[in-house]
């Protein structure tokens, strides 16, 4: 295992950030790592690469343990925190070099950095300023630095924070080439970004981990299991009709003869639904399922 989390807590004072978590994460694994605002993300992001201790438990890191300023863990990660902190008034080029400096891999530094800056798209932009930079090339070049030293493990919090749909896309794609090789936890709290790119799905709430699945087997920890049918019709009908289909719970009018119909339970209404379009003389022009979304999911299970 690339990470193993073991027994951790963490204490500020008498408040407790985490309480007693554990999990592991292997190599070549995207893992999402989410949960509300003061869950306890940054926290343990922050005991796994060394920069504050835990109060109990142990964190490993391919093998090493993480205490103390134990240069090996260092090596082994690369690190983007929230905040992104660079030195706006250095050169992105400069920069990069300080920081490859900074680890001592013995391999050129001048490859090191042309390598980097064409993994991570910063060509256009490498021989300016970082203060000059939009806010999509700094996360650029956090990235740049967090990878610079060919790291085994990458912990990413909050690394599209603030771009736009495009700079999104490009940095997914970035994190999903390096997440081939590299084992990669990522903290965001945007649903898509994980469902785009994520293997696996760690919840944490209060500090307590209240979720750790596969994917593709999250969505079985919502509680109620519901259904969302979208059905157009080519005529107008009633709401209050609609609502007397067995299992209906909620009906809402997206706009003219387009209907969003919500059932309890796991029986499939989309039959129901038809054999009301045939009872009230309607011809069904559409009729579509919506799947269970990770939000939902995230909302269930980290609700007050």
């Amino acid at each position: 295992m690339s990470i193993v989390v073991h027994g951790v807590s963490k204490l500020y004072g008498k408040q407790k950030a985490l309480d007693n978590i554990s999990f592991e994460v292997k190599t070549g694994e995207i893992v999402g790592f989410l949960g509300p605002n003061g869950a306890g993300k940054s926290t343990m992001m922050k005991i796994i690469t060394g920069f504050i201790p835990a109060s109990s438990g142990i964190v490993t890191v391919n093998g090493i343990q993480v205490e103390g300023e134990n240069p090996e863990v260092k090596k082994q990660i690369g690190y983007l925190p929230e905040n992104n902190p660079l030195y706006p008034e250095m050169y992105v080029r400069e920069y990069l070099g300080f920081v490859a400096s900074i680890y001592r891999t013995g391999a050129s530094v001048k490859k090191q950095i042309e390598s980097i800056i064409e993994l991570t798209g910063l060509a256009p932009e490498q021989n300016k300023k970082i203060g000059s930079l939009s806010k999509g090339y700094r996360q650029r070049v956090g990235l740049a630095q967090a990878l610079i030293h060919n790291p085994a493990v990458l912990i990413l919090d909050e690394a599209t924070t603030g771009l736009d749909p495009n700079q999104i896309v490009e940095i997914r794609n970035l994190i999903k080439e390096a997440g081939k090789e590299k084992t990669v936890l990522l903290s965001t709290h945007i649903m898509q970004e994980v469902e785009a790119i994520c293997d696996r799905v760690i919840i944490i709430d209060k500090g307590i981990i209240v979720a750790d699945e596969e994917k593709h087997n999250i969505y079985s920890r919502i509680k109620q299991p519901r259904q969302i049918i979208q059905v157009e019709f080519d005529k107008e009908t009633e709401e209050l009709t609609l609502s007397e289909i067995t299992n209906v719970k909620t009906v809402k009018k997206v706009r003219d003869h387009i209907w969003l119909i919500e059932a309890e339970g796991e029986e499939d209404i989309r039959p129901l639904v038809f054999n009301y379009a045939v009872k009230n003389n309607l011809t069904v022009l559409s009729l579509n399922k919506q799947e269970s979304t990770l939000e939902e999911v995230f909302r269930q299970l980290t609700k007050a």
